[in-house]
């Protein structure tokens, strides 16, 4: 029986879709060369259709092999577990949202649109800068942008990054430049975790575009002094870029207000979740300034007012994609980009409030300073990577035995701690980097600490 919703698959059907057309299989793939053609079967699948629930059966079955840990994730590096409000989940999923993808057609997509430029105003606030853009895949693909940014901007090819720039987002950063001449120049960081001043100023000089801060680091310290790259950076004409994690700039000083001129950032933990490496929202904005509006990538929304000045509308100011009037002469070749991504992170902020923002960042800061105290305690096997004064959401700890074995053994009892440090960054053998958030309880700290005193 033919059905519309049945996928064409039964040789009958085949044939009577052939014989309406006139044509064989043959003449239908006449372009495709012949030794590229398979003459049988694929060997996939279970040699039959199967029923709904056979296959839930089967998903099932796979799903049982998962190890299921005891308590939430301690693997840091970037992205880490935190708790999504149900609302926050509900409100993007709907119709609305959820299939409103780009707005090419801006005069009949003015929700979509609004919804945008509320998180464009949010993420500025944040992070207290004048312009952002709506929006980036994820952090890496942000920060290779703010790279090529600076140097379009600047015309000029270095970068200058700390040391233990965040190994994920260095590598894209190095593909995405390396094509158009440019390259990063690591500058050092000091055992406290803290740019090497003097090695950086060093290596600034006139060639570079832009000096570039992650602050926290990816080893998760803060940089206590971050207004004294920006003075360096003002000496040789150079750009500065600063990567913050969005939900710390609720208790520390945002990059706009130590004189960034461009920022980053990562989105995940604004109620977007993990699965299976996202998902993810790259945060990109820049000082007002005219050189680096045009240059930027993606698109800008913008909110305006009719003929009459009584009703608002919103519209896209700028669009520097390819596929619109810039063609080759576009900034970025961003598409689908991350738009319901940036929408949930607006729902997100908007539901708990700066006031909410601010305790969520409180409770998180506490949680990373009750697991250096339990660090503290155990000095005679483990002790902090970097001498640093002070940490947010992720901490690095090195152990006296063989982290790898350490590691093993914890996973079989059930607790993922910090990822190996050893094959990202030089110098951090037998080291992990462990994430401390919102949704980890003083009781499952305690349990994992409890628990490497008994293998260690």
């Amino acid at each position: 029986m033919y059905h519309v919703w049945i996928p064409n698959s039964s040789e009958e059907l085949k044939k009577d879709m052939l014989r309406y057309i006139g044509r064989s299989f043959d003449e239908l793939i006449e372009d495709i060369p012949r030794e590229l053609i398979l003459r049988r079967d694929l060997e996939v699948g279970f040699g039959r259709p199967l029923s709904e629930y056979e296959l839930i059966r089967i998903y099932r079955s796979y799903m049982d092999k998962n190890r299921k840990p005891k308590i939430p994730p301690f693997m840091g590096g970037g992205l880490c577990p935190t708790y999504i409000p149900q609302v926050v989940r509900y409100l993007a999923s709907r119709g609305e949202f959820y299939t409103a993808y780009t707005p090419y057609q801006p005069e009949i997509n003015q929700g979509i649109l609004q919804a945008l430029f509320e998180y464009q105003s949010m993420m500025a606030e944040l992070y207290s800068i004048d312009v952002v853009n709506a929006s980036m895949y994820d952090g890496s693909t942000a920060v290779a942008e703010a790279f090529r940014l600076a140097m379009r901007v600047t015309r000029r090819k270095a970068i200058l990054a700390p040391e233990i720039m965040n190994p994920f987002y260095r590598r894209v950063a190095e593909t995405w430049i390396e094509p158009v001449g440019g390259k990063i120049i690591y500058y050092r960081v000091d055992r406290g975790g803290q740019p090497d001043l003097e090695d950086l100023e060093d290596k600034a000089d006139r060639e570079t575009a832009a000096i570039y801060l992650e602050n926290p680091t990816y080893l998760g310290n803060i940089v206590e002094k971050p207004e004294e790259l920006k003075n360096i950076a003002g000496k040789t004409g150079s750009l500065y870029i600063v990567f913050s994690e969005p939900t710390s700039l609720a208790i520390f000083k945002p990059p706009g207000e130590y004189g960034a001129d461009i920022i980053v950032g990562e989105g995940a933990s604004l109620g977007l979740g993990l699965n299976y490496g996202g998902t993810t929202l790259g945060i990109l904005g820049v000082r007002r300034d005219q050189s680096l509006i045009r240059q930027l990538p993606g698109k800008l929304v913008g909110m305006t007012t009719d003929l009459k000045g009584s009703e608002r509308g919103f519209t896209l100011i700028l669009q520097t994609r390819e596929q619109h009037i810039r063609r080759e002469r576009a900034t970025s070749n961003i598409t689908t980009n991350a738009a319901l991504m940036a929408v949930q992170a607006a729902i997100y902020i908007s539901y708990l409030g700066m006031s909410g923002l601010r305790r969520l960042a409180e409770t998180i800061a506490r949680k990373t300073r009750y697991a250096i105290d339990h660090i503290y305690r155990r000095r005679e096997y483990m002790n902090l990577a970097i001498g640093a004064r002070y940490f947010y959401r992720e901490v690095p700890i090195r152990f006296r035995g063989d982290y790898g074995t350490i590691y093993r053994r914890l996973v079989d009892q059930g607790i993922y701690p910090g990822i190996r440090l050893d094959p990202l960054l030089k110098g951090f053998s037998n080291c992990g980097l462990f994430c401390f958030s919102d949704v980890h309880s003083r009781d499952d700290i305690d349990l994992l600490f409890e628990s490497i005193d008994k293998v260690i």
